[in-house]
């Protein structure tokens, strides 16, 4: 008796050791929690997103720029390239989400599209160095380009946005992926996580904004455009070297067909009367779903009309298993139901997404027009103003997880100080400041002009540092915003459905730089008319830019209006069981 007790609490300890959430180690065994993930594993994905994001910031910070001068575009061709090239990239994660998701898992995805990436990077670095591929130029900003040759930037340019498109998705939830969601303790550890997370993003953010772009202007597009390069081939070793400790999650097949067989199998099922006793609804009988890498989920009162994909009805088992695009567990429509309720969150971040690109197009055409002098010799680039977005992430984010938080959690309970969405919602209210700040300062821009007659000149004696709160309110916003989205969208996604979740929340700043290219054109067809030289003419002192910051802030007002509404109505998912 005491030799088969003894036994039982050997076989516990043994099934302590290994984590509960269906994750493996890089053999495919179970993962072992003191030999794979949380902290140990994660710096070598930290190191990944780090050099990641300082290649992609250091190519995309002055990119409105290199379009101007090099590729010789107006400027509102420019902004709109820019941003439209900006936003594919937060599109294209759809595709790296439903890889990884589905068929590949995030370990590869990310593996084969940093691959994509470097060639991208490596042909833009040849665009900007090799004769004849690089544009003819005259003088420094006097250039011809080919067509062939814009072709090729573009090609360059695209190649990395598919490459980022399997990145940007999966590395958070990978990262994310290192901690036991079945364990308190690495539960907990796991907000963390996001949190400097999004710290090593903006490390990387702060050297690309402030050393790449004054490469790239005062020495070279080539030299500042192969750093990034580089620097994402070390991304790629830092992301290999890491491999035996990671825990991984098994690919759980394509979510939309599950997606589309409960909305078939509902549609198939209208007339079916939903029963009283929801016990009664089809799931799985064993303790695991019938979804690889997933866990069962409970089921909840809203959008009941998927609950009939779920009703059991004679026809169902005439040959033997059910046809899953007749009958779908519960778990699978409360996978679709979990989607559907993160829509409405989700479409709340497009506008601030659209503030945001702001950073990488007008804020940087309005610093042009501002003297950018630091001290009688040093000339700071107008793009590199956004290192303040990138300080104001520094400084807020340790100070929100080990000031805020704890203070706020002896006050709320909550095991993350506030709730995800109280914090996107503070977010989405700072952001609004960031918007008057910028068209306040256009305001007394355009006074100076008008006073002293500036119209004529390229610069005006306004210290481009007055840009510095509009950036710096915006970085305070992110932290906020980007950060709850990050952990909002992977907890409240289906096991088997995080990176694209994680995607889903991506494609906010895609539409957000999207909405913000459209306003523009719109703006620019409305205000140009009768020969008028609009809101935003290539010249800004004849402009009225200020109101374009003032609509964006009009429309975040809005915006929050609708966030707290939806926000109110939230039903959280709710996971049962665990996973071996």
């Amino acid at each position: 008796m005491a030799e088969e007790n003894n036994y039982t609490k050997q076989s516990m300890a043994e099934e302590d050791d290994y984590t509960k959430d269906g994750t493996i180690d890089y053999r495919g065994n179970p993962a072992n929690k003191k030999k794979t993930g949380t902290w140990t594993a994660c710096p070598y994905i930290l190191g990944n997103e780090f050099c990641e994001r300082l290649a992609y910031y250091g190519m995309s910070s002055n990119l409105v720029l290199y379009f101007k001068y090099k590729l010789d575009q107006k400027s509102t061709t420019a902004s709109n390239n820019a941003l439209n090239w900006s936003g594919t990239c937060y599109i294209t994660p759809l595709i790296g989400a439903f890889l990884a998701d589905a068929y590949l898992g995030r370990y590869w995805t990310i593996a084969i599209f940093s691959i994509i990436y470097v060639i991208g990077m490596t042909l833009l670095t040849l665009t900007a160095s090799i004769p004849g591929l690089k544009p003819s130029c005259l003088g420094k900003n006097d250039c011809n380009p080919t067509d062939t040759q814009s072709a090729m930037c573009f090609l360059a340019l695209y190649l990395v946005a598919l490459g980022t498109g399997g990145i940007k998705p999966c590395v958070s939830s990978y990262g994310a992926d290192q901690f036991d969601d079945t364990d308190e303790h690495e539960k907990k550890r796991k907000s963390s996580f996001f949190n400097w997370f999004y710290l090593s993003v903006n490390v990387g953010a702060l050297i690309a904004g402030s050393i790449l772009v004054w490469i790239q202007e005062n020495i070279g597009w080539g030299v500042g455009f192969g750093i990034p390069a580089a620097a994402m081939a070390i991304a790629v070793v830092s992301f290999f070297s890491g491999t035996r400790l990671y825990r991984n999650q098994k690919p759980g097949g394509s979510p939309l067909t599950r997606m589309s067989q409960v909305v078939v199998a509902s549609i198939k099922k209208y007339k079916v009367q939903v029963p009283a006793d929801k016990s009664l609804l089809h799931e799985i009988a064993d303790g695991e779903s019938g979804i690889q890498g997933s866990r069962k989920l409970d089921h909840t009162k809203d959008l009941s009309f998927f609950d009939k994909a779920a009703v059991e009805i004679q026809s169902d088992h005439i040959k033997g298993s059910p046809d899953p695009w007749k009958l779908c567990t519960i778990t699978q429509v409360e996978e679709l139901k979990a989607i559907i309720r993160l829509l409405p969150i989700w479409a709340t971040g497009i506008v601030f997404s659209a503030v945001y690109s702001q950073m990488g197009s007008l804020f940087v055409v309005q610093g042009e027009s501002m003297d950018p002098h630091m001290g009688r010799h040093f000339k700071i680039p107008s793009a590199s103003l956004s290192i303040f977005d990138t300080i104001s992430v520094i400084f807020w984010v340790p100070v929100y997880d080990r000031i805020i938080v704890p203070a706020a959690r002896k006050l709320t309970g909550h095991r993350n100080g506030i709730t995800q969405l109280q914090r996107m919602g503070t977010g989405l209210f700072i952001s609004i400041f960031a918007m008057l700040a910028a068209g306040i300062l256009e305001v007394v821009r355009l006074g100076i002009v008008k006073r002293h007659n500036y119209y004529t000149h390229d610069r005006i004696p306004l210290s481009i540092f007055w840009q510095g709160p509009q950036y710096f309110i915006i970085g305070c916003a992110e932290v906020f915003i980007f950060i709850g989205q990050l952990e909002f969208f992977y907890e409240q996604a289906p096991d088997a459905m995080r990176s694209f979740s994680s995607a889903l929340s991506l494609t906010t700043v895609a539409l957000g730089n999207y909405l913000s290219s459209l306003l523009v054109t719109i703006v620019t067809h409305a205000s140009t008319r009768g020969g008028k030289l609009g809101w935003i003419p290539d010249n800004l002192n004849y402009g009225h830019l200020h109101y374009f910051f003032f609509l964006l802030a009009i429309l975040s007002v809005l915006n929050l209006a609708a966030f707290l509404l939806v926000a109110k109505w939230y039903t959280y998912k709710r996971a049962m069981g665990t996973l071996r």
